[in-house]
């Protein structure tokens, strides 16, 4: 039985990790930032005993502290940790005003680069030999996001982080890796996927249709894996041949 943080967990992608995680018979540690009544629903729902739910904003080194001490804590120590919070607001260059842009950049940077940078630092303390650090990537880290800049920004250097702490982490016997999804189908994007645009995401891959969200789960437990050791630093990509490098 390990003991496993995952952040944004409360729905979506981060729901299904930590689902997988405890079917796999780990304790969990639930993090959301407001989003308690479907982090305590969710965490009702799991199989086996000893599950957690941890509030912050990713954004808030404080709390990012707070937040990972809780839940090691509680659950005596962590072996894994899945940064999975992350934002995605729109702020296209050409339609946004200079306000607005900074904005972008600073919230999208702060949560998606920095608060993943934070808890991996505080996380790391309460790690020993066979930990794992899993980072939630994305596919527009390499493609581009036209319309989320920031966010295809913050995920590049996500991934650069990634493979930074595989090298500074690795002598401890801690592992750090990526995975890189494409649209994954959740409640945040049923709205584009219900449109008229849907037919042309899906059609982006050869398999005419986009991610469940338990692919990205039962990818990143592999990476959480004992051997999985040889994959640090490896950045997954998990898009379905929509976008190849």
């Amino acid at each position: 039985m390990r003991s496993v943080l995952v952040t944004g967990g409360s729905r979506g992608i981060g729901a299904a990790i930590v689902r997988a995680f405890a079917a796999g018979g780990d304790r969990v540690a639930i993090h959301h930032r407001a989003s308690a009544d479907l982090a305590e629903a969710l965490r009702a729902e799991l199989p086996g005993e000893g599950h957690v739910v941890v509030r912050g904003d990713v954004a808030d080194p404080d709390a990012v502290g707070r937040f990972v001490d809780e839940a090691a804590k509680a659950l005596g120590g962590l072996d894994v940790v899945v940064n999975n919070a992350a934002v995605f607001p729109p702020h296209p260059i050409v339609a946004t005003s200079y306000e607005e842009w900074q904005q972008a950049w600073r919230h999208t940077l702060a949560v998606n680069l920095v608060g993943p940078a934070n808890v991996c630092w505080c996380a790391a303390r309460h790690m020993g030999p066979g930990g794992r650090i899993v980072n939630v990537s994305s596919r527009g880290a390499y493609r581009g996001e036209p319309d989320q800049p920031a966010y295809g920004a913050s995920k590049a250097g996500l991934n650069a982080l990634t493979q930074s702490l595989a090298l500074a982490l690795g002598p401890q016997g801690i592992a750090v890796t990526a995975v890189a999804p494409g649209f994954v189908e959740t409640d945040m994007t049923n709205e584009h996927l219900k449109a008229p645009r849907g037919d042309g995401i899906r059609a982006q891959s050869p398999f005419n249709r986009v991610a469940r969200p338990a692919e990205i789960a039962a990818a990143v437990r592999y990476l959480a894996s004992a051997e999985a050791e040889w994959a640090s630093g490896a950045v997954l990509d998990l898009n379905g041949a929509s976008y190849l490098r």
